[in-house]
């Protein structure tokens, strides 16, 4: 990261403090599009703060190089949905890493600085936190923690201080969420919540030193991956294992939506959420059916068939789906790990820990940064990833609180037009994916885009319309909308009569698997009424 603490003089302005934010990246796929968005909006990685300015000049300095971080830190999503005139925030991950940048930045130019420069510094970083602080406030993240006995959790806790691991956090169990962690003390920026020396951590290394990886690593072609899975379902029962105090600790079930029984299967029927989990329940049963009882008769003393049973089998999948992590270890290799007492931190939209992945070669121990504070008390949350709502009740079993820009609705428009009929479609036309996601997260809710993202309306405009140009008059756009909004109600008010509400009733006597299906349910319905609506609102002003 480029940093630098330049004073010099710059016109009349007197003494001033150059800020240099890192460059878009080359490499970054979505270069040109970030390069564009901020030429339009007249910003740069490089700003002048004059020393002498006041608090309310130099904060709106501040402003301008939040619009450029968040510019820097798009995600494709994000450029999809922003509108032209779009500043942000565009999302509370997006937020978090903005002025996460700007805070190291800032720190990193008050050590080169004198003593007045580093007022004005800490005033920036000082107004930074205040930010930080306030991301996540609104999302509905404050969970209400429940008194439960956890004597086995802080035993785990224990067992991995003596093992080296470092924590500012406790464990507690919140209503609707099961166990999180909490700050047992105020951590601040950048600060280390937890420390996992890498010796716990559970990957492909300790695997090669197991009789798991002696007896298959010649066998059949199994990956790594499998066999780390094997051995997690044998390991689950062995009393002299180094990570006993760890598998006592997880839960017996895991309750994703690999789990979910016929009724909940049959109330996701008609969405793509039915499909992903169909798909993955016969990708695991066709594997499961590869290795037993093939690996019973073949290794009978390690695959014992009272453990290698398909119930521990899907224990072990999900095992390794909801808990796992990316970790580059100390050698480099970036591996998909299992890592003890840092499982327990749950995921949130608006997460205070982003940046984990790396085992660092000083220490040999993974750490858990914070991104942004985390108070006394407050539960800390990390992020799984730029996951939809889908992939989490798949693989994880829960649907985030707050709202998850993610959850999106993919189109496949097959919409080119042909030369003789602006409103028919071509013979030989091309396919374009476009989405959207609930219109109560855009920041324009009127003409011209309706709350809509701009790339799907443009489009259908164009779809609808080849000879759209300059000369088409305010009459003539106003039918093309009209179109436009025509066509998407068309697409969305079916997939809406195919999400009827459910009783209430059958809502409070249903087991976890039923709610569950069904709160994804009420979300899509709750994302595609949204389209309806600003749709049927949009033609009553058209």
């Amino acid at each position: 990261m480029a940093a630098e603490a330049d004073t010099g003089k710059l016109g009349a302005g007197g003494e001033t403090l150059a800020v240099h934010l890192p460059p878009l990246s080359e490499e970054d796929p979505l270069h040109q599009d970030k390069k564009r968005i901020l030429e339009r909006r007249n910003l740069s990685c490089l700003f002048h703060i004059p020393i002498s300015s006041s608090a309310v000049e130099t904060l709106k300095l501040l402003d301008q190089m939040v619009q450029a971080a968040r510019v820097v830190h798009m995600d494709k999503l994000e450029l999809y949905f922003a509108g032209d005139n779009d500043i942000g925030p565009f999302s509370a991950r997006n937020e978090t890493e903005s002025l996460n940048l700007l805070f190291k930045t800032m720190n990193k130019l008050r050590l080169t600085s004198n003593a007045v420069v580093k007022e004005v510094l800490q005033m920036l970083k000082d107004e930074i936190v205040v930010r930080l602080r306030s991301v996540g406030k609104t999302d509905g993240e404050q969970m209400i923690s429940e008194t439960q006995n956890h004597d086995a959790e802080d035993s785990l806790l224990k067992w991995g201080e003596h093992h080296g691991v470092k924590s500012k956090l406790q464990i507690a169990f919140f209503q609707g969420a099961g166990r999180g962690m909490v700050a047992s003390e105020n951590i601040g920026m950048e600060d280390t919540a937890l420390e996992i020396p890498e010796s716990l951590i559970i990957s492909e290394e300790i695997l090669c030193q197991t009789e798991v990886f002696l007896a298959l690593k010649d066998f059949h072609n199994i990956t790594s991956e499998t066999m780390l899975l094997l051995w997690s379902m044998r390991e689950r029962y062995n009393l002299t294992s180094k990570f006993k105090q760890y598998f006592e600790t997880l839960p017996a079930n895991f309750n994703t939506g690999l789990s979910f029984g016929i009724d909940a299967l049959a109330a996701l029927e008609g969405t793509l959420l039915f499909d992903e989990i169909m798909q993955a329940k016969q990708h695991l049963h066709q594997q499961y059916d590869d290795l037993f009882p093939l690996l019973c008769t073949n290794f009978p003393e390690i695959f014992r068939k009272d453990i290698c049973t398909w119930d521990n089998f899907l224990w072990a999948c999900e095992l390794w789906y909801s808990n796992s992590m990316m970790v580059v270890l100390s050698s480099g290799k970036l591996a998909t790990c299992l890592v003890p007492v840092a499982g327990l931190l749950n995921h949130s939209v608006s997460p205070h820990i982003l940046n984990y992945g790396r085992v660092d070669e000083a220490t040999k121990s993974l750490k858990f940064p914070l991104s942004r504070p985390c108070d006394a008390g407050e539960q800390c949350f990390l992020s799984y990833g730029k996951h939809p709502g889908s992939h989490l009740v798949t693989f994880y079993g829960f649907l985030p609180r707050g709202d998850n820009p993610y959850d999106v609705i993919h189109l496949d428009l097959d919409t080119s037009v042909d030369e003789e009929d602006a409103t028919a479609q071509s013979v030989s036309t091309s396919q374009t994916t476009h989405m959207v996601r609930g219109t109560w997260l855009s920041r324009s809710g009127g003409f011209p885009t309706y709350g809509l993202p701009q790339p799907l309306l443009t489009h259908l405009r164009a779809a609808l319309s080849c000879d759209l140009d300059e000369s088409t008059t305010e009459a003539d756009m106003k039918e093309i909308d009209r179109m436009v909004l025509e066509t998407l109600l068309s697409i969305f008010i079916p997939m809406l009569e195919e999400l009827p509400e459910p009783e209430e009733s059958e809502r409070e006597t249903a087991n976890w698997d039923v709610k569950l299906a069904l709160d994804y349910k009420d979300l899509q319905r709750r994302i595609i009424s949204s389209i309806v609506t600003s749709c049927t609102s949009a033609l009553e002003n058209v």
